[in-house]
């Protein structure tokens, strides 16, 4: 027959004991389940939880306690002192964690300032079970009684402490990750594998992942601002000095060969062609007369030679008014697109000879122009990737080769000096000329380390002699 178990069993105790700690849904009634309930395990008279920060949590016999209370305030230097000496030994052995091993305490173990308190506050004995886990800097239980405890209820003791420990964390927010945090358990968790063979302790994993991840190789690219503009367009300039008139074409519209596009005004250039072929026609009469008079006299025979050679001037001058007054109709020299500004900013302003006016490219011949600043340039060669992140569709780059980069840098609109990129487009463009975003220039192959360092390396070095 199985023997009869007591009815106040201590293993039947703690069992209850785990089971009502596991069953605490606040931080608060698991306290007070630890500062009274533990009375059902070991005998005392007082007993109070403490936290490194927090102060008194709990105190045996009261609802809530008063941490403003003399008692209380004299109970936190106590456990504080007793928690400085747990923190003085686990430091002696860097992997050892604080004991979870209840240890007697008495008025002789505090500083006198506290010792001679104690027999006001608390009985002859008292015991500290130092909690890893009861605060975010670790705490305490502190009990108190007239005589010592056997060794079989400390052992107990430490049990139920490991299953409130337990019940406690599982009762705490999951706090979020930050770097304060990492780098608080990084000492922990590096010393954790000294007594691992060589090639697993985490230190030298950890430097030969950062070697790793320091030499993986990487494309080097540069960032500038970039543009769709024509590939091949037909720069329109002004033929001749003068004042525009007239557009006859609207800004981005197609246009076909031979259309007209702008005219200059034709007042000053009509008169002047006028007066130059009434010229003409003078010279010709004269020439006329003096044909007729050469007939009978030898004298006016002369006067041919020099008449023929002034009707061949009108005549020039004629000729170069009509082609002048030809050329003040400017038409398209190929289909496409007429690239311009707002034509009311152009009406009634005088240009100059080569002054350009407007483009006409066409709508499938697109290019990415890219500016590369000083202090950006890296190596890039012939069909390097080049990608165009337009601000209107950010989300769908436009591809293409590198063309050329220029040698020199010129002079932007901006008045900084920079790199002109060209990249021919490797699809057909889907996108209108003129739109502008970023674009991404891709060069050699080179290690991670050298990708970050470049750029501070480079700022270093423009302060460094040697």
């Amino acid at each position: 027959m199985t023997p009869a178990v007591p009815e106040h069993h201590p293993l039947l105790t703690l069992i209850d004991l785990c089971h009502a700690a596991r069953s605490a849904t606040t931080v608060e009634a698991l306290g007070f389940l630890l500062v009274n309930d533990t009375q059902r395990l070991v005998a005392y008279r007082q007993a109070a939880l403490w936290q490194c920060q927090g102060g008194i949590q709990a105190l045996s016999g009261v609802m809530e306690a008063d941490g403003n209370a003399p008692y209380a305030q004299w109970l936190h230097k106590v456990c504080n002192h007793l928690h400085g000496l747990d923190s003085a030994a686990s430091a002696q052995d860097a992997l050892a964690e604080p004991p979870l091993t209840p240890r007697p305490v008495q008025a002789g173990d505090l500083p006198p300032e506290l010792a001679e308190a104690w027999q006001a506050w608390l009985p002859a004995q008292a015991l500290w079970l130092p909690l890893a886990v009861a605060g975010p800097r670790g705490g305490g239980l502190l009990l108190a009684a007239d005589a010592h405890w056997p060794a079989a209820e400390l052992a107990l003791l430490a049990e139920w402490g490991h299953a409130w420990q337990h019940a406690w964390r599982g009762l705490q927010p999951q706090a979020a990750w930050s770097p304060r945090r990492w780098l608080a358990q990084l000492p922990d968790w590096l010393r954790a594998s000294r007594e691992q063979p060589w090639w697993r302790r985490r230190p030298l994993q950890l430097t030969l992942g950062a070697l790793l991840v320091l030499l993986f190789p990487v494309r080097l690219s540069v960032l500038a601002p970039g543009e769709l503009v024509p590939a091949r367009p037909a720069v329109l300039r002004a033929p001749m000095e003068g004042v525009i008139s007239q557009f006859h074409v609207r800004p981005n519209e197609a246009v076909r060969a031979g259309q007209a596009l702008f005219s200059f005004d034709e007042a000053a250039l009509a008169s002047r062609l006028e007066v130059a072929r009434q010229a003409l026609a003078t010279a010709e009469a004269e020439y006329r007369q003096f044909a007729q008079l050469a007939l009978n006299d030898g004298k006016s025979k002369g006067q041919l030679a020099v008449l023929a050679g002034k009707i061949g001037e009108k005549q020039a001058e004629a000729d170069y008014l009509a082609r002048q007054f030809e050329r003040s109709h400017v038409v398209a020299p190929q289909d496409g697109i007429a690239l311009f500004d707002d034509p009311a900013e152009w009406v009634g302003r005088p240009v100059q000879t080569g002054e350009r006016i407007m483009r006409v490219a066409a709508a499938n011949e697109v290019e990415i122009e890219a500016w590369i600043a000083i202090g950006d340039a890296i190596p890039l060669e012939a069909g390097a990737p080049v990608q165009l992140y337009l601000s209107a569709t950010p989300f769908r780059p436009v591809a293409g080769r590198l063309r050329y980069l220029n040698h020199d840098a010129v002079a932007r609109p901006d008045g900084s000096y920079a790199y002109r990129a060209r990249a021919r487009l490797e699809d057909v463009p889907r996108d209108r000329i003129g739109l502008k975003g970023t674009a991404k220039l891709h060069g050699q192959w080179t290690t991670l380390i050298h990708w970050v360092l470049r750029r501070p390396l480079a700022s270093i070095r423009q302060f460094i002699a040697f």
